[in-house]
């Protein structure tokens, strides 16, 4: 693939748009992520009143992903894009508000993070589906890599000017960042336009759709392998590098240096997305769960000998490993997957992905008090990688190929009612 290709879908007007709504939010997101932890350390020095928080934001968003999959299937997905975020626009300026000011308090970030969890629920099928009406099915994997690289390059900025916002002028601005960014982003998707949504036959019904979607989700062997073992897998990491993690950080390196580990694991992101825009990514889930295996370095450096150099080398290789998993799973869907089904499918998968985590949120905090943090650490890292052992017992996701020649390739739902 030559450089002229990796960048052609920047051509494609609805793609340059949706590239640059893309762009300005995960700049905001990127920062706010670090922000609000020290924000509620600060408040309270607690590791599960983070936990809380964070749980307060995930469960909702867990509860409405199928609803999510339904709208955004039956919906221009860039409307749907558009109403969520301008509501994490509102929800995420209250809480820069409230911390701004010195008012704000444990329940308040937790009602708050409720309503942005909502939103984010209803919007992440839309925004995750949202490419194959963008582009041509051969630009995908560099279309996806571009979108990879946005991501990927303000992470590396994001966590490091979040933490010196926090340690100079408080985590507030960061935070108000955060929502002018959505704001941003649901602007520029306006000139967006998506082909027209192919009728439905019969009259719209939620739970028709709910069980034709969760049919389809439980017929296609590679799809439910990799989200039931991603169940598990992003509850340890949940609780054992995003809760504890920056508590544990606190204690030892200090924030500016979480930050850096932070922006370590993105330059892996980074690099990689690079030479993915080069290397077409073949076997995408054989690869993509041995790259996911490399988040298991940093928890257990993190756990054995949290120093700084350690933890910067390890959360570049799992950075690296990551954006491998990321490529390859989202090519995975849209290759294989029809399009009327696709929002569907990735909020079933968003949602056996996404339920644990807040167990991993709140579960953490106590076993770190109860056995210790380090022992916990060592111990998820351990897991995790027996985990993605058994998910790799599976041969579908061992085998599955790319598909890049003809729909024909993809999986098409069952009939209604089946």
């Amino acid at each position: 693939m030559t450089w002229a290709n990796a960048v052609r879908p920047l051509r494609n007007r609805n793609f340059a748009w949706y590239f640059a709504s893309r762009f300005v939010n995960t700049l905001g997101n990127m920062m706010a992520s670090i922000a609000l932890a020290f924000a509620v350390l600060d408040i309270t020095d607690s590791p599960a009143a983070l936990g809380q928080v964070l749980a307060a934001h995930t469960i909702p968003m867990v509860a409405l992903l199928l609803y999510g999959g339904v709208i955004a299937d039956r919906f221009p997905r860039t409307l749907v894009l558009q109403f969520s975020n301008f509501a994490s626009a509102i929800s995420q300026g209250a809480i820069a508000l409230l911390v701004l000011g010195g008012h704000a308090e444990i329940w308040m970030l937790v009602v708050l993070s409720i309503v942005h969890g909502a939103v984010s629920g209803i919007g992440f099928p839309a925004m995750a589906s949202v490419l194959p009406q963008l582009v041509p099915r051969e630009h995908l994997q560099p279309a996806n890599a571009l979108i990879s690289l946005t991501r990927n390059g303000m992470a590396v900025l994001g966590p490091t000017i979040g933490a010196l916002l926090v340690v100079t002028v408080g985590a507030g601005w960061a935070l108000a960042v955060d929502a002018a960014t959505w704001l941003l982003a649901a602007l520029l998707l306006l000139p967006v336009t998506l082909p027209p949504k192919q009728p439905d036959k019969e009259r719209p019904d939620t739970i028709r759709e709910l069980r034709e979607g969760w049919t389809f989700f439980w017929s296609v062997p590679w799809l439910w392998a990799v989200v039931v073992g991603f169940g598990v897998l992003n509850l340890i990491h949940a609780g054992a590098w995003t809760t504890l993690g920056p508590a544990v950080a606190d204690d030892t390196i200090g924030r500016q240096a979480w930050g850096l580990v932070l922006s370590a694991e993105a330059v892996g992101l980074l690099v990689t997305t690079v030479v993915l825009l080069r290397v077409r990514l073949e076997r995408p889930l054989l690869l993509g769960m041995i790259g996911v295996s490399m988040m298991a370095p940093p928890m257990l450096v993190l756990g054995a000998s949290p120093h700084l150099v350690g933890l910067v080398v390890a959360a570049f290789i799992s950075g690296a490993g990551t954006e491998v998993f990321g490529m390859g799973w989202n090519l995975a869907m849209q290759e294989n997957i029809e399009d009327r089904m696709l929002s569907r499918a990735y909020s079933y998968d968003a949602l056996g992905s996404f339920v644990a985590i807040p167990v991993g949120q709140l579960a953490f905090g106590p076993l770190a008090l109860a056995f210790g943090f380090r022992p916990v650490l060592v111990a998820a890292a351990i897991a995790y990688v027996a985990v993605v052992a058994l998910v790799l017992c599976s041969r579908s996701v061992r085998t599955l190929p790319r598909r890049t020649d003809s729909e024909s390739d993809t999986v098409a739902a069952p009939a209604a009612g089946a």
